[in-house]
């Protein structure tokens, strides 16, 4: 039987001539998998002796990641936020960059619950997901928001054109026990109308410019383009979005909206003129790379 080195060995190989950008990484991951383990325990044992059943069940799966399809397909789930969240060709793979999203989104909430105090009649806080895919902010937030005992404080709502997606995001809200917290609605970007408005909207929506789409890595390729695709210039989806703010937003409340690194002026320029007297400022990744744009109405003129 070969060993789980001379396996990993030549699937490096042929993952490196398949064009894998992270051909040992994808082999130790899918070993894993198929073993029943994590990848520190391959990684420490490789004298292993793998059995026939897995090593086949280790070529399927190298066959697929060779042919493209991502990892996190071939898995069934994704890591994200410290979450497992189940993944498939239905919505796009959440994205490490987006759990910025998720750390603005809590850091807003939490400041409005428990920055002054709300006495017992007052209503709960609305957050919209624009563009959830597969769940994984919305998920995320309710499920940082019940660690920190403040889920009960708000009320989320998480929308989708997709259908599809819709309903991976579901199973992934069963999952995580916050099936009955978070409401899926299927929605071009928000309802027609919005009543009441919302105090927060958080969206990583499409930001790939059309012509940029194809040249992605192939991985991309097995995910909706729908996910990707925004427009021309990457902004369709945001500025029609942006263009929603003034009457989808409660007097006082803001927008945090994942952006594209290269984006950060156009999306100033945008909100100078589609939302005059509000206020646009940019939260860098880790990277250093403008992430995510944060929008208010800084007026107090609210709804209008």
């Amino acid at each position: 039987m070969p060993t789980v080195a001379e396996l990993l060995r030549t699937a490096v190989e042929r993952l490196r001539g398949a064009g894998s950008e992270s051909p040992r990484l994808d082999s130790e991951v899918l070993l894993a998998r198929v073993l029943g383990v994590d990848r520190t325990t391959v990684l420490a044992h490789p004298e292993a002796a793998v059995g026939d059943g897995q090593r086949i069940a280790f070529e399927a799966d190298l066959v697929r990641r060779a042919s493209g399809e991502p990892v996190a397909y071939i898995r069934g789930f994704k890591e994200f936020f410290g979450l497992a969240l189940a993944v498939d060709p239905r919505a796009l793979i959440p994205r490490p960059e987006t759990e910025l999203l998720v750390e603005l989104a809590e850091r807003e909430t939490m400041f409005r619950v428990a920055g002054a105090p709300r006495p017992p009649d007052t209503a709960r806080l609305r957050i919209a997901d624009v563009g959830t895919g597969s769940g994984s902010v919305a998920i995320a937030l309710a499920v940082a928001l019940r660690r920190r005992h403040s889920l009960d404080e708000v009320e989320i709502i998480a929308m989708d054109v997709s259908a599809d997606a819709l309903d991976l995001a579901r199973e992934n809200a069963v999952g995580h026990g916050v099936a009955d917290r978070v409401r899926f609605v299927e929605a071009d970007l928000l309802p027609p109308v919005v009543a009441p408005p919302f105090d927060l909207i958080v969206a990583n929506l499409p930001y790939v410019a059309s012509a940029d789409v194809d040249g992605l890595p192939i991985a991309a390729s097995f995910e909706p383009r729908l996910a990707l695709d925004g427009g021309p210039d990457g902004l369709d989806v945001i500025r029609r979005l942006i263009g929603r703010l003034a009457e989808a937003l409660a007097p006082g409340g803001a927008a945090l909206l994942e952006i594209g690194a290269g984006q950060g002026a156009a999306i100033a320029e945008l909100a100078t003129d589609l939302l005059p007297g509000w206020s646009c400022t940019l939260e860098c990744d880790l990277a250093g790379l403008p992430r995510v744009a944060h929008l208010g109405d800084v007026s107090g003129r609210g709804r209008g």
